[in-house]
């Protein structure tokens, strides 16, 4: 083919060869015809050829423009879509690995024959720790043998373990999951796979350490030893060989995640220790070591029972110890006979006392609990008697009398039983039982009151201790403890549980202190019963005693720089160099304090939570200054008369007021300083030597009280004394006047300049030298020099030493300083501050054990440094001559001269003691005695040898309340909190025994050949306390279910009042409804909770719904949320708040089931709080300003589940709460969520065209006025009783005829008898005219007719009436008045108000309190006019034109004027 093709291009090159020849000729032929023709054509082709030519550059150009300006804009569009499409790609893989990450939190779930293995040996572990908690049980009880099955424990205990029945391969096993990554690469794409595949679980591939050390180790332990190892290592660690108790370890493992609160529970006392036999002992001697032998006899009584409590816990672990050594035991007061004999009862033994209480009364129903004519009384001996309410309870025998014998009997026939006096053992009262005698059957009336007891019974520890509270002595020595203080005792304590803290026990009472939990703010103190009864005047106190809790300080007030002008107003002036400013700053903090303090204890609804029962010296309080004017101040005296002298920081001067006029400090008022500045005025001095005239004080007064001055402080001074400023009085038309330079020219003052002194005269006489009485007798000569030993020289040997102790640190470890050189600690004392005060203040490097001249409270005393100074310029210093160690600043250290080196305090130690319980250190409670008893007191020691050792062993001899020197070692060991230390004698063995064991040897080493020195006679006559029996309670099971879920409100807008904000941030809100209904809701609790159902062991991880005794001690409806040991955790679902509380106060069951929760939890919209977590100080805010408070909600979303948060928007005024959290850097809001829609406005109802017809209810009648009664005639005499006093001489009175008076044949009191049981067909009041009338309900419960007086408040809605047939006046709130039905008014009113004549208010009122609605009268006067007007009064009434009320003459029952004395006491005058 390709020849062919180029044989065909040749042959055409041919033929185009001869056609060019042959046109070439006929052109020759025509040239010289077209030559001009073609010049031409050709010149215009190359023109229009340059024209094309250009403009085809000109497009290239504009082509390469524009294709520079597309490759540019696309690239960068490109660019940035593979970069937004990269992050995508990495935003997905992230979520998706933050999704899988998250499902590893279930991971365990996989591992389930792991789990069942741990089932199985948890389940072996339950059964092995219950009968180890029976046998133990067994021991403690015997009784318990005859009710166990005592081979099956013993077979469960002595169980082998079989290890090839637990599966331990199953810890090698994985858990079968894996991630699976794929990636497809294109040329321009590229696919990601990522799966988490889930298959049959593998081997791993290496088995954890651990895991195989256990495994092995138990692989290779005996059968019959790898539980007991197990149960023991769950014990921890046991110090000095000793194991614990395998029922506190149980507890341990079985709890693990308890908080450190809730191990810190308050001790629950027991019933003393247990009495263990040596073949119980035996069979668990495998799981507990060792046990105390308890010889047994009569149960422990009183404070030895409390005793006996506090060395089984410190037989316990020590920490245990040291965390409830100082918490309150809650107990219940039963009986008082004065303040320092009282009875009281443990509240958390309140089951077992029930118990008792059943198995006592069951017995007596038997005829084994009757005497029998062959039985005879002993005194002394334990009974069975009736009780106040009817039951029978144990009774001990104080005296017998037998019939035919004149004084009581030790023993007595029970037919013969005359008269006995019993003492309730469980209670504390004494009574006395009178028996009628039958001569028919004399033994049947014994029966009918006592009753014999069953031997178990008497095991029981007695349930009442008796206390004293400690130091308080009667008010009146002479007179001993009056009915009044038992009267004021028993109101202040009641019924009610109170806190209990003991400080030791006086033979056979407990010193105590009761309180009552405080119920205003936060930083209340707890109202202590003992200073309550000093501070009414019922008892004083023995001692000073200081208060338990630090008391919240002022911050001190903020000194005025120096060389700086300064506005401020003179407050208070007690003399010109004292006197109280106050700067007046730019700011307004110091007026909104004033605003707020009047706002807040002007509300009359917050008044009772912040009353001050019993103020403590040193308390921050608020003062009434006058009428209704508020200040902060401080209690700094107790003149007594119920006053307290009190200081207005604010202001600068001191006052006395009455207890009324206090209230307790809010935290919110603590954050600004002191506001007065104690001021001297500069330069000046007085006139008459150190004292101001009152001319001088006058005039200051006059020129400075309540003005504005420029003040200027020119030197420095201290806190503790008057701050020195020049007063200037700025005047508009000439130079400020300095108050000084007045009082100088008005020669009230003279100046410091230029001033010379008079006073002192050259032949002055000086105090004579300080007399050194305890020197020794020395004749001292004109000239001779004494010289002062700083050091404690001791003889070799001291006999009866007088000393007083100065600080305790333990029975080891205390000082003492000896009398004697009490004039040597004066000498000492006046050489200090000589010398300090003469040293200016020196940089000193402190290093530990330098001595030192230390201020501490105010009195320069020598020191010796124990550390190094720390960063903030504090260093520890122990006071040489007193023993205790203080932290002071450097500024009060100063050089100590080395003549004045040494110490007065000798440190000692008791001897012949060892601390209890085996232990190597002293208990907490053993030094905390000794702190109590003896810090001050005073004593005798003996010092056997003095050497160089400290601290030197010594016998201390101490006087008690009888005046009788007692051994404090001796006493330390009848109390129980030390031991005698033994002494043993080594004895040689004789030869002649070599075979005899070394345990016998033992034996006799540690018998000692001596006896044993005699106990003092107060100690030999004491019964010592034995242990009593245990009894096991009974775990009840018990299920409850949730309270129904709440009604969720409508979407939109809604008023909900917010209850609650909890930790996370959620909101708790009710409804209008749910308000109406709660106040229901409290009435039905009250009705069916009338008193404390009795308390039981439950299992409480069955309880969701529950009742929850409140702080106030009223029951509330609650929702378990966790168990906590001793507490739980629980939610008030009507409020939402959440609380740890006591398991005592949580009762498993649901009151008001059929009622839904009440309030609705809320979550804020689109608004996220910082870091993810609400902080405190958001929660704080919010609670602030949302608590009881009403606002507007808007509701956005509601959830599927009505007990989840509703997504809401809250308004506060109009302003959104979430923008007033993000104002404050507490919330951020989340972009991503579309904004909420406004809030709607308020509607406008009146350009609504609504149709309500049919709609409106029926309408509120509104009825006339009630009807007064007829009057009798003028000068008619009725027998009246007063039925309301509203002044001494305005009153409200009542006549037979009143009540007797029918209409339809029925009187008032039958008609409201009839509408109140069916008083809730009656409709709510919704119209308030003034004068209305209406039914309203009182505070028994019950419905009278009322009248509208006046609306006392909107927010909430409160209402003052009148209640027309009795004449009172009463607050309340709207939803307690009732429509009044139109048949009541036709019933006369039947109480008249008169007005009593002959008598009016004094003129002139001496008075300090009167009647704030009537200052006219007083309070006292209306006090002793209520007096005056019990019983039946005779009236005669008169009338006058002028006066619509009528005006009538009282008469008593002896024809004379009720109001005489009342003109006689001065506190009315004759009308």
């Amino acid at each position: 083919m390709n020849k062919m093709k180029r044989l065909d291009k040749s042959n055409n090159r041919k033929k185009q060869v001869q056609s060019s020849d042959i046109s070439g000729n006929t052109v020759d032929a025509m040239q010289p015809v077209n030559l001009e023709k073609s010049a031409k054509a050709m010149d215009e082709a190359l023109a229009t050829a340059a024209e094309h030519l250009a403009m085809l550059e000109d497009l290239h150009q504009t082509l390469n423009a524009g294709l520079a300006e597309q490759v540019k804009t696309e690239k960068a569009r490109l660019e940035m879509e593979i970069s937004q499409a990269a992050d995508r790609a990495i935003c997905a893989t992230q979520k998706w690995q933050n999704m899988q990450l998250s499902k590893l939190s279930g991971l365990d779930a996989h591992f389930t024959s792991t789990h069942a293995e741990l089932c199985k040996v948890k389940a072996r572990m339950d059964v092995l720790d219950n009968a180890v908690q029976k046998a133990k049980n067994v021991q403690s009880v015997p009784l318990l043998k005859h009710y166990s099955d005592l081979d099956k424990i013993l077979e469960t205990l002595q169980a082998p373990i079989d290890k090839e029945s637990f599966n331990m391969k199953c810890i090698t096993m994985g858990c079968g999951m894996s991630v699976m990554f794929k990636s497809k690469w294109g040329n321009q794409s590229v696919d990601l796979f990522l799966k988490m595949n889930t298959g049959k679980p593998n081997s791993l591939s290496v088995v954890p350490p651990c895991l195989q050390q256990q495994s092995s180790e138990l692989a290779q332990q005996p059968p019959g030893q790898a539980h007991v190892q197990s149960l023991a290592s769950s014990h921890g660690h046991h110090s000095h060989g000793k194991a614990k108790s395998p029922l506190r370890s149980t507890n341990q493992r079985m709890s693990p995640s308890r908080s450190p609160a809730s191990r810190c529970r308050s001790p629950t006392p027991t019933r003393g220790g247990s009495c263990y036999n040596s073949k119980a002992s035996s069979q668990v001697g495998a799981v507990e070591t060792q046990n105390q032998h308890v010889p047994a006899g009569a149960p422990p009584t009183g404070p030895e029972l409390a005793k006996d409590k506090r060395r089984s816990r410190r037989r316990g672990s020590s920490h245990l110890s040291e965390q409830t050594k100082n918490v309150a035991q809650k107990v219940v007061v039963t009986h008082v006979v004065n303040p320092t004999h009282f009875y009281v009862r443990y509240a958390a033994k309140k089951q077992e006392s029930d118990i008792l209480s059943k198995e006592i009364n069951t017995f007596c129903t038997l005829d084994a609990s009757c005497f029998s004519t062959a039985d005879n009384v002993r005194n002394g001996s334990i009974l069975l008697a009736k009780g106040k309410e009817g039951l029978w309870c144990r009774t001990s025998v104080l005296s017998l009398f037998q019939n035919g014998h004149d004084g009581s009997v030790e023993i007595c026939p029970v037919d013969q039983l005359g008269h006995v006096r019993i003492f309730f053992i469980d209670y504390g009262y004494t009574k006395s039982l009178a028996i009628e005698r039958d001569v028919s059957n004399a033994v049947s009336s014994v029966n009918n009151h006592l009753r014999k007891i069953n031997p178990e019974l008497v095991r029981f520890a007695p349930q009442a201790v008796r206390c004293s509270l400690k130091g308080l002595v009667p008010y009146d020595l002479s007179k001993g403890w009056s009915k009044r203080a038992q009267r004021a005792f028993c109101e202040v304590v009641g019924s009610a549980v109170v806190g209990m803290s003991s400080f030791g026990q006086d033979r056979d009472s407990l010193l105590v202190d009761l309180s009552k939990d405080p119920v205003g703010p936060p930083n209340d103190i707890p109202i202590s019963i003992r200073d309550y009864l000093v501070f009414i005047e019922m008892a004083k106190f023995y001692y000073p005693v200081k208060p338990s809790r630090r008391l919240l300080k002022y911050y001190s007030s903020v000194v005025p720089r120096i060389n700086v002008e300064h506005n401020a107003v003179v407050t208070h002036v007690n003399s010109p160099d004292d006197f109280y400013i106050q700067l007046q700053s730019d700011n307004m903090e110091s007026l909104l304090l004033k605003a707020k303090l009047q706002e807040c204890y002007n509300d009359k609804n917050a008044e009772e939570s912040l009353l001050l029962y019993c103020p403590v010296i040193g308390q921050a309080c608020v003062a009434r200054f006058d009428e209704n004017m508020w200040y902060r101040a401080e209690v700094i005296g107790n003149p007594g008369y119920r006053k307290v002298d009190v200081f207005y920081i604010d202001l600068g001067f001191m006052t006395t007021v009455l207890v009324s006029d206090l209230r307790k400090m809010k935290d919110e008022f603590f954050y600004l300083p002191a506001l007065a500045i104690q001021c001297c005025l500069l330069d000046v001095l007085p006139l008459a030597g150190e004292t101001w005239s009152d001319a001088c004080v006058k005039r200051f007064t006059s020129l400075t009280h309540g003005k504005l001055f420029t003040i200027t402080v020119t030197v420095k001074s201290s806190k503790k004394t008057p701050l020195p400023v020049k007063l200037l009085e700025s005047s508009p038309t000439d130079s400020p006047t300095n108050i000084a330079e007045v009082l100088i020219q008005e020669q009230l003052v003279c100046s410091k300049t230029g001033f010379k002194t008079n006073m002192v005269s050259d032949d002055a006489v000086w105090d004579s030298p300080l007399e050194l009485n305890g020197l020794g007798p020395l004749e001292l000569n004109a000239g001779a020099v004494v010289e002062f030993q700083p050091r404690l020289n001791l003889p070799g040997s001291l006999k009866e030493a007088k000393v007083r102790v100065s600080h305790i640190n333990s029975p080891s470890s205390f000082y003492v300083q000896f009398v004697n050189d009490d004039s040597r600690f004066k000498r000492l004392n006046e050489l200090l501050k000589k010398e300090c005060e003469l040293v200016k203040l020196q940089d000193v490097v402190w290093k530990s054990n330098m001595f030192c001249a230390a201020r501490a409270n105010q009195i320069w005393e020598r020191g010796l440094i124990c550390s190094d100074v720390s960063s903030d310029d504090t260093a520890e210093v122990m006071r040489c001559d007193h023993g205790n160690k203080v932290k002071l600043h450097v500024s009060n250290l100063q050089p100590l001269p080395a003549s004045l080196e040494g110490s007065f305090a000798l440190e000692c130690s008791l001897t012949d003691i060892k601390p209890a319980g085996g232990q190597p250190t002293w208990t907490a409670t053993a030094c905390d005695f000794m702190h109590c008893n003896l810090s001050g007191a005073s004593g005798l020691i003996t010092v056997q040898e003095l050497t160089d050792e400290r601290p030197v062993a010594v016998t201390l001899m101490c006087t008690n309340k009888t005046g009788e020197f007692v051994n404090v070692s001796d006493y330390l060991a009848y109390e129980g909190l030390a031991l005698r230390e033994r002494k043993p004698v080594e004895l040689s063995v004789p030869p002649e025994k070599p075979n005899e064991t070394s345990c016998d040897a033992n034996i006799q080493a540690e018998t000692p050949t001596q006896a044993a020195p005699p106990l003092p006679a107060y100690i030999s006559k004491l019964h010592f306390p034995r242990p009593a029996p245990r009894t096991i309670k009974a775990v009840e099971k018990v299920q409850t279910d949730l309270y129904k879920t709440p009604e969720l409100p409508q979407l939109g807008h809604n008023r909900m009042t917010i209850s609650a904000v909890s930790e996370d941030g959620l909101i708790y809100a009710r409804t209008d409804t749910a308000e109406c209904h709660l106040e229901n809701l409290k009435k039905m609790i009250h009705q069916r909770m009338k008193t404390q159902p009795n308390q039981k062991l439950y299992t409480w991880k069955t309880v969701k719904g529950c009742a929850v005794i409140g702080p106030d001690m009223l029951w509330y409806r609650g929702q378990l949320l966790e168990v906590l040991g001793g507490h739980v955790k629980v939610q008030y679902v009507d409020y939402g708040l959440v609380e740890n509380i006591p398991v005592v106060h949580v009762y498993p069951r649901l009151l008001c089931e059929d009622i839904p929760q009440l309030c609705v939890a809320c979550q804020l919209h689109a608004t996220n709080p910082i870091g993810s977590i609400w902080h405190q100080d958001a929660i704080k805010l919010l609670d602030e300003m949302l608590s009881d408070r009403l606002v507007d909600v808007n509701v956005l979303m509601l959830p599927t589940d009505p007990r989840q948060p509703v997504t809401v928007e809250i308004f506060l005024d109009g302003l959104s709460l979430s923008t007033i959290l993000c104002h404050h850097k507490h919330a951020l809001f989340d972009q991503t969520t579309p904004p909420a829609p406004p809030l709607p406005p308020a509607p406008i109802l009146d350009i609504w065209d609504i149709d309500t017809e049919g709609l409106l209810g029926p309408r509120e009648v509104m009825l006339g006025p009630f009807t007064k009664p007829d009057l009798p005639e003028v000068g008619e005499q009725l027998n009246v009783r007063v039925r309301h006093l509203q002044t001494p001489n305005e009153v409200f009175l009542f006549w037979e005829d009143m009540a007797h008076e029918t209409v339809d044949g029925e009187t008032l009191q039958e008609c409201m008898t009839r509408i109140n049981a069916d008083v809730l067909s009656l409709l709510p009041l919704t119209s308030f005219p003034l004068g209305g009338p209406c039914l309203a309900e009182y505070s028994d419960g019950n419905y009278y007719r009322a009248k509208i007086m006046d609306i006392i408040s909107a927010e909430p809605v409160r209402i003052l009436i009148q209640h027309v047939d009795f004449g009172s006046n009463d607050t309340v709130p709207s939803n307690l008045l009732r429509q009044m039905p139109a048949e009541l008014l036709r019933f006369p009113l039947q109480a008249l108000k008169v007005r009593v004549a002959g008598f009016k208010a004094p003129s002139i009122q001496t008075e300090g309190q009167v009647l704030p609605y009537c200052p006219e009268w007083s309070v006292k006067a209306t006090q002793a006019m209520i007096d005056l007007l019990h019983g039946d009064i005779l009236a005669e009434f008169q009338y006058d034109d002028t006066s619509t009320e009528p005006s009538v003459l009282l008469f008593n029952q002896e024809g004379l004027a009720v109001f005489l004395p009342l003109l006689a006491s001065g506190l009315a005058q004759l009308d």
